[in-house]
């Protein structure tokens, strides 16, 4: 997951200046926005066949399309063939993570998911991290096209890894067109409802933050366009291990409580930096925010999913994952004009949604009963 997961992110601060070059800065916003609207398409699918062809299959699935659409980019000849790639890059994202989160679900011990998911949360932050803080200095050095090649050749690591990773479902269907049919009940896992309202809503200031991070750093004149992520990924780090354990200790929704707190008081200090002290400090923040959160997340998810359809109950908060990125994203497109001034609202509005998760987990504790 660390090489996926920094595979993809590796060139997502250098976009914004590579559809800018085909004049298309008008589309910003649009660049996440496709990536995660194909992602989200492709979850109930990659869901269905891990719970079936194996979780395995699913991952490599991902990691090809991830390789093949790398290497694509440099042909780049216009902004739509473009925004197809784009598009057509998510489908690694909503095939790969799908696949690794059953599959470590079906390993964890329930004493110490939270705790197992905090480690493995880690990694992908870490991946999260590596890959945006390294962008720019990959692309000074080696321009766009080895900026690409590099990205290709992380997922073809996250590949050979996965050679030695052992399959967890048993017994394995062989592939049958009848996987791909999807049902109305195969598309949404009902029981995992409450953490994917949580994951929707969250995700909208994560895809406030994908879109104008690497703006802030050009107005704010940091050279390194990946500069927020990597004060996140060194603030995350330490809390997601602590933050797993603590879940397990007092509870997932107690746990994502503080971590909706601490993610609305960070939007607000994002909307409001006007320097790059301040600009650090809110990516520390917004780091101890999702390192808290995420990690109890995904372990809500497994406590709460039948084990016979832990592939659907992934894909399932996946799909609030992708679908609250794709919002914030288009939220951003909408109201951001290129010019400092239209941030503040943007990120007001995220600090909003994040409250509205601190309420709905007050609602959710005083209504329901909940073993976790």
């Amino acid at each position: 997951m660390f090489f996926f997961t920094a595979s993809f992110n590796l060139i997502i601060p250098e976009l914004n200046e590579f559809i800018t070059q085909l004049d298309g800065a008008h589309l910003k916003g649009i660049i996440i926005a496709l990536f995660t609207v194909s992602a989200g398409i492709s979850r109930p699918f990659s869901g269905k066949l891990a719970d079936h062809i194996g979780r395995k299959k699913v991952m490599l699935i991902g990691g090809i399309v991830c390789v093949v659409v790398s290497l694509l980019y440099p042909i780049s000849f216009s902004i739509w063939f473009f925004l197809l790639l784009r598009f057509l890059h998510g489908f690694s994202a909503g095939f790969f993570p799908t696949g690794a989160t059953a599959l470590i679900t079906d390993i964890l011990p329930e004493n110490i998911r939270g705790s197992g998911m905090g480690l493995w949360g880690t990694f992908i932050s870490l991946g999260i991290g590596f890959g945006q803080a390294l962008s720019s200095m990959t692309a000074n050095q080696f321009g766009m096209n080895g900026l690409f090649l590099a990205a290709s050749l992380l997922s073809v690591v996250s590949l050979l890894l996965l050679i030695k990773v052992e399959e967890t479902l048993v017994p394995v269907e062989r592939f049958q067109a009848k996987h791909l049919r999807i049902k109305s009940d195969e598309i949404i896992e009902r029981h995992v409802t409450p953490v994917a309202i949580i994951m929707f809503l969250s995700a909208i200031c994560s895809g406030i933050i994908f879109v104008l991070s690497p703006e802030m750093a050009n107005f704010l004149d940091i050279q390194d366009k990946g500069w927020f992520f990597l004060w996140y990924v060194l603030s995350t780090i330490g809390i997601r291990l602590f933050a797993g354990k603590v879940s397990d200790k007092i509870g997932r929704r107690e746990t994502l409580l503080i971590g909706m707190i601490v993610l609305t008081i960070s939007m607000v200090v994002i909307g409001f930096s006007h320097s790059t002290l301040w600009f650090t400090l809110s990516a520390v923040l917004f780091g101890v925010a999702t390192g808290i959160s995420s990690p109890t997340i995904f372990a809500w998810t497994a406590d709460l999913s039948p084990e016979h359809r832990r592939g659907i109950g992934a894909g399932t908060m996946f799909i609030a994952l992708e679908a609250g990125i794709f919002a914030g994203s288009l939220i951003t497109n909408a109201l951001y004009t290129n010019k400092l001034n239209s941030i503040l609202n943007i990120f007001l509005v995220g600090a909003a949604m994040a409250f509205l998760c601190v309420v709905y987990l007050i609602w959710h504790m005083a209504t329901k009963k909940s073993k976790h």
